[in-house]
């Protein structure tokens, strides 16, 4: 994927030319603000989930919050942890994530600030010519996925529920077929439908969808949601609200303006097809605030019921505490 690099070398001409200005005086002896710089990690490469961060530092929005943000994909390690050493100020993760991050035997110290979207979108896929339309019938088929304990979980609980047998689902890892794969041996996939959704109706895919919060309330977390270390929290809490209310002002931006919010990810992510990026904007646009009076929302319940989903079907050993894994206090009131 491009990306824009010219950041360092825009940085290193601004600092040549406050050198040869005399330092950080302006040209008529005034001081000069200089921008706090802040660095967000992504969970993956640029997508319609991280529309809100783009439009915010495009339009100016962190600029004249008085931020430089940069906008980074996770390199030499997962988000979560890279976040906790310090590698960035804010990261993409999921509820999961920071949940298992806290219930680890060595803690990560990092905590949710914001939901990016309200609800969880994602669900399983079938062909629809295949007629699986419930959990009961998976028995007999074969999911490809990316075999994490919590995909196994989640799978296993929503087929108990509805009377099916989880023995009898065959279940691989993904070896990157794509969504055709679904019309032959490959009968069921996890999709966000922002993104895969709408990607496999592109490519003439028709797909039964079952959205994983219809199936099972308490499946109904957060994904993703931006987060920080703790000690960033406690210790530069004015630049944690001014980057939340910029980075509210730009995923408001784009619930207003999807077109045009969709055109300027597509600056950041020019390999991808700008028709798609608008229809997955068009859909996200709905989805980021969905039942919630402002951006960024999250609720008690929601944590506590993955978390106790998770004790449950013995993904950790304990639950833990809503009050641990996200606050709210930093964003705008």
């Amino acid at each position: 994927m491009k990306k824009k690099v010219w950041a360092l070398g825009l940085a290193l001409v601004m600092a040549a030319g406050m050198t040869a200005c005399g330092g950080a005086d302006g040209p008529e002896g005034k001081e000069t603000n200089e921008l706090q710089k802040v660095t967000v990690i992504l969970d993956y490469v640029p997508n319609t989930n991280h529309t809100g961060l783009y439009a915010a530092k495009e339009l100016g929005y962190y600029e004249d919050a008085g931020l430089d943000v940069e906008i980074v994909e996770p390199t030499d390690g997962v988000t979560p942890a890279l976040v906790a050493a310090g590698k960035g100020d804010f990261g993409i993760s999921y509820q999961e994530d920071v949940t298992y991050a806290l219930a680890a035997k060595d803690p990560l110290p990092i905590k949710a600030v914001a939901t990016v979207i309200q609800h969880n979108t994602s669900g399983f896929a079938s062909y629809v010519g295949k007629n699986i339309t419930s959990p009961k019938d998976f028995e007999g088929k074969t999911y490809t996925g990316w075999g994490s304990p919590g995909e196994e979980a989640v799978i296993h609980a929503v087929m108990e529920k509805y009377g099916a047998d989880f023995s009898k689902l065959k279940m691989i890892t993904s070896d990157g077929a794509g969504y055709e794969a679904l019309k032959k041996d490959i009968d069921l996939m996890w999709m966000f439908w922002a993104w895969d959704g709408i990607n496999s109706k592109r490519q003439g895919i028709d797909v039964n969808y079952m959205e994983l919060r219809q199936l099972d309330p308490k499946l109904d977390y957060y994904t993703p949601v931006i987060i920080a270390k703790d000690s960033t929290l406690e210790q530069d809490s004015e630049m944690v609200k001014s980057f939340l209310a910029a980075t509210s002002k730009g995923y408001e931006y784009a619930i207003e303006n999807p077109d045009a919010a969709a055109e300027i990810l597509h600056g950041y992510a020019e390999s991808y097809d700008l028709d798609m990026l608008k229809e997955s904007q068009e859909y996200l646009a709905g989805k980021y605030s969905e039942d919630s009076p402002v951006w960024g929302l999250m609720k008690d319940s929601v944590w506590t019921d993955y978390t106790d989903f998770m004790v449950e079907n013995g993904l950790i050993e304990k639950a833990i505490p809503a009050a641990d894994c996200y606050t709210n206090e930093f964003l705008p009131q």
